[in-house]
């Protein structure tokens, strides 16, 4: 059996509809048989087309593992990436091939490689801060961003997460907002009232009216077509440039940094590592673990500058309060009390 038609059963039957993987996901995966593939037919002097389900072998998958690091220079982590793409095709095939079983456990049991982790980036209070009065309130779409940067520190959750917001995800009576997160499974966490004030105003006032394919997104760019995660990205990257020092970017992700934070916040107001998980949707326990990394008296320390961020900084933050335009201002200065 050719190889090809196996990689066509694989993107085009068992990604998509036996597994139901994300299209972020078999794009991923795309992206590694794309180098895979090649490097196969050059290893053993044949055209593409004529490599068969035989050449898949454990000798030539860690040959292939040692040419993405030798001479593509990758990192551990990407060629992790792309043995699990590998190794998903393996499974397939065990599954629809079962007389190819010896030689596919032999492939499925190649190991991950080890690597050093980084530290993790978080924002402590007062950056955070920084980083939201950075933004530019009246330029076109300081709103936009605004509120864009405050939902990532509430919710958590990635950039793609945010991107795929629909409208109707946000329920601003209940203060709830449905992700659909990795694997295409839906969480719903509740907002903070001022999170869930901001966004309700950003949708009546200040969100750009869209092209007829992206009426239902969440947001929208200048063009009105959806924001992508790559927006999001230039746009978190673009604040923290102007809040921070450039030593200190160095340790931070710049769309990732704001769930670090946002973990970390849960963590040290008391939160149980379950109710982290489900908020940031790990699907292992062990992904949250990672949290307890800090110290108890690091924790401490951060739980009391937020306490303090709440209390005075945010309170005296003049353009915001300017923002919502409340005529009662009994009603403002108590809705700024609560934050």
């Amino acid at each position: 059996m050719k190889l090809t038609t196996c990689l066509h059963q694989f993107f085009g039957n068992y990604l998509p509809h036996i597994k139901g993987v994300s299209r972020h996901t078999i794009k991923a995966y795309r992206d590694a048989f794309t180098l895979f593939i090649p490097f196969a037919a050059n290893r053993l002097k044949i055209k593409t087309g004529s490599l068969m389900l035989d050449h898949l072998t454990p000798d030539m998958v860690l040959a292939f593992l040692v040419d993405l690091e030798q001479k593509r220079q990758n990192a551990p982590v990407t060629r992790n990436h792309r043995l699990a793409a590998i190794k998903s095709l393996a499974k397939m095939i065990r599954f629809m091939h079962p007389e190819k079983r010896d030689v596919v456990e032999k492939i499925l049991a190649i190991p991950q490689k080890r690597y050093q982790r980084k530290l993790i980036g978080f924002l402590y209070p007062d950056e955070i801060f920084k980083v939201m009065q950075s933004v530019d309130l009246n330029q076109k779409e300081g709103f936009r961003d605004y509120c864009l940067l405050v939902l990532l520190y509430d919710s958590g959750a990635r950039a793609t997460e945010i991107a795929t917001l629909n409208l109707d995800y946000f329920n601003s009576e209940q203060r709830t907002l449905a992700i659909l997160g990795k694997g295409n499974r839906f969480r719903q966490i509740t907002l903070m009232p001022e999170t869930s004030t901001l966004v309700k105003n950003y949708i009546d006032k200040y969100r750009k009216k869209s092209k007829p394919a992206c009426r239902h997104r969440l947001f929208i760019n200048q063009r009105g077509k959806e924001l992508t995660r790559h927006g999001i990205y230039r746009a978190c990257k673009k604040y923290l440039t102007v809040a921070l020092p450039p030593k200190r970017l160095k340790t931070l992700s710049p769309v990732h940094s704001f769930r670090h934070s946002c973990a970390v916040n849960m963590l040290t107001s008391g939160c149980s590592l379950s109710d982290i998980r489900i908020h940031l949707g790990h699907e292992d326990l062990q992904a949250t673990m990672v949290y307890l990394q800090l110290d108890l008296t690091h924790r401490r320390k951060i739980q009391k500058k937020f306490i303090e961020f709440n209390r005075s900084v945010l309170i005296d933050h003049p353009e915001i309060e300017a923002l919502f335009n409340t005529q009662n201002k009994d009603e403002i200065m108590a809705w700024l009390d609560s934050l």
